[in-house]
């Protein structure tokens, strides 16, 4: 099947005896003759006006001449000559001369034929084998992404009144750790205000500077880092989790929660 770019109008066979070449001529709505062999776009023909009728053949003592007329009445003759050569090449219209050639396939080895056996006896038992492995990479992607969403690891709103985003930074080496918050609202154009920051922690492993305090104005586009410090009481090598909770003034319901888990206090241990 060849793609035509306009509306053929008339159609004729291009026999070159002397050379042994045939070709289909198809004129077309926009003014244009292709020639084509096989499949093979070989060449094209500007003309004037569309073209409704055309002829290949002797003309005159000329044995390869083209003779068209046109829509509007005109008459066209062109004459072939005779060192013209027609090379289809791979700039064709249709399919490529590639997927006319044969492709050496290798026979059917034993092994081949064995495993297409083994297939053809075993295939509901290795559908079944399929649709297991298929539930427990289903089962591990629900886990861990109900772990992901558990643990807080790259919290992120949900409300659209209020969209928000935070990740935390946890430095040193204790006993005295720096806890950044960098928050963010993800809004276009409305700034997030009245919001509070609120830590949930064992008060007899962690001791904090600041667990409860106002953050500023957040202006969209920009990037907020709170900074409290935590200091670990506790000199059995031993962490736990921190909470960390973003609400808005006269809501008891959180905005946004994050897990952070605290490293050891090396610092303590060693001393």
């Amino acid at each position: 099947m060849i793609s035509l770019p306009a509306t053929p109008m008339t159609v004729s066979l291009m026999d070159q005896k002397s050379r042994g070449f045939q070709a289909v001529l198809v004129a077309l709505a926009n003014m244009e003759v292709h020639m084509y062999q096989d499949k093979n776009l070989v060449n094209v023909i500007r003309t004037q006006d569309v073209v409704t009728s055309i002829c290949f053949g002797r003309y005159g003592r000329e044995d390869n001449t083209l003779v068209m007329t046109t829509k509007g009445g005109g008459l066209i003759i062109r004459i072939l000559k005779r060192t013209a050569v027609f090379d289809g090449g791979d700039a064709s219209v249709g399919a490529p001369i590639a997927q006319s050639i044969k492709l050496n396939v290798p026979k059917k080895t034993k092994l081949y034929v064995d495993q297409t056996l083994r297939e053809r006896e075993c295939s509901v038992a290795m559908y079944q084998v399929f649709q297991m492995e298929l539930n427990r990479v289903r089962l591990q992607a629900a886990r861990t992404y109900a772990q992901a969403l558990e643990s807080s690891l790259t919290p992120i709103t949900e409300a659209l009144q209020e969209p928000l985003k935070m990740n935390a930074v946890v430095q040193g080496i204790g006993p005295t750790f720096k806890l950044t918050l960098h928050l963010q609202t993800t809004s276009a154009t409305r700034p997030a205000v009245n919001l509070l920051i609120s830590f949930l922690y064992d008060e007899g492993l962690y001791h904090m500077a600041r667990p409860f305090f106002k953050a500023p104005m957040l202006v969209p586009g920009l990037n907020y880092p709170l900074e409290t410090f935590v200091e670990c009481r506790s000199d059995k090598g031993i962490s736990d989790i921190i909470k960390v909770f973003v609400l808005r003034e006269g809501e008891s319901a959180p905005l946004l929660m994050a897990h952070i888990h605290m490293p050891v206090s090396e610092g303590l241990a060693a001393a």
